[in-house]
């Protein structure tokens, strides 16, 4: 639809139109959120709305001029739909993949990434540094739009990302596996002096609140990176990256 410097959408992304996005979420394609126009409330608008709430999708009420930005004028008719340029996978599928390999599963859990170039540049250095998949938020986090795959400089094609409902409790799961959790915060211990060996799962916080406090309190250790400079925080896909090659190095 449109293609420019703020948002980016892209026709194989950007749904518009009552009967593109309605067939959308009955088929099960994996959508990131839907965008209804303040004050629709035709019945098609509702439906839409019940659809999505149904299959877990995001529902955000923008007003009718972002629309008509986002879609170049198009005839949406008060909904859009922001759609993956790849499907999902399973938490279920990315521990399959560290089985296939016979290896210890290595995670990256972001806690709302908001950032899409963040989100590409971290499954980026996953796919480099040896990770078996990344897991994200449903809400508040970014998704896979062509934004984050261009980021990822083709990395999404050969890391499963996951999307769940509440990162606490598949931490809950994957510690049942043995597998420890390590949070990215400033008050922890040292990187360089943490033992990363075994089943990992490392996490990163949101671009400017850093880990939310029930999924700090479920890690297993807290790591930090030295700050030897003015500035008091790394790029969150910063830190992501010297994180996974220490516990890349460590394995």
């Amino acid at each position: 639809m449109t293609d420019n410097k703020n948002d980016r959408y892209r026709d194989d992304e950007l749904l518009i139109g009552r009967n593109p996005i309605t067939e959308a979420l009955s088929s099960g394609r994996s959508v990131i959120k839907v965008m209804i126009a303040k004050g629709n409330t035709s019945g098609a608008a509702v439906e839409i709305a019940a659809k999505a709430k149904k299959a877990g999708v995001p529902v955000q009420e923008v007003e009718r001029k972002k629309l008509d930005y986002m879609t170049g004028g198009a005839a949406h008719q008060g909904v859009a739909a922001l759609c993956a340029v790849k499907e999902y996978a399973s938490v279920e599928d990315i521990l399959a993949l560290a089985e296939e390999r016979q290896e210890a599963p290595f995670i990256i859990i972001l806690d709302e990434i908001e950032d899409p170039h963040n989100l590409g540049a971290i499954i980026r250095s996953a796919e480099c540094a040896g990770a078996h998949g990344v897991i994200i938020k449903k809400r508040r986090s970014a998704g896979l739009t062509y934004t984050a795959y261009k980021a990822s400089a083709g990395a999404l094609e050969y890391v499963p990302v996951a999307r769940v409902t509440n990162i606490a409790d598949t931490i809950d799961d994957l510690k049942a596996r043995n597998i420890w959790v390590y949070g990215a915060d400033m008050d922890g211990e040292e990187y360089c002096k943490t033992d990363f060996s075994g089943g990992a799962a490392l996490v990163i916080g949101n671009e400017g609140k850093g880990i939310s406090r029930l999924v700090r309190e479920k890690c297993d250790v807290i790591v930090s990176l030295p700050l030897k400079g003015r500035i008091n925080s790394l790029n969150a896909s910063v830190a992501a990256g010297i994180l996974m090659y220490k516990v890349a190095e460590k394995r």
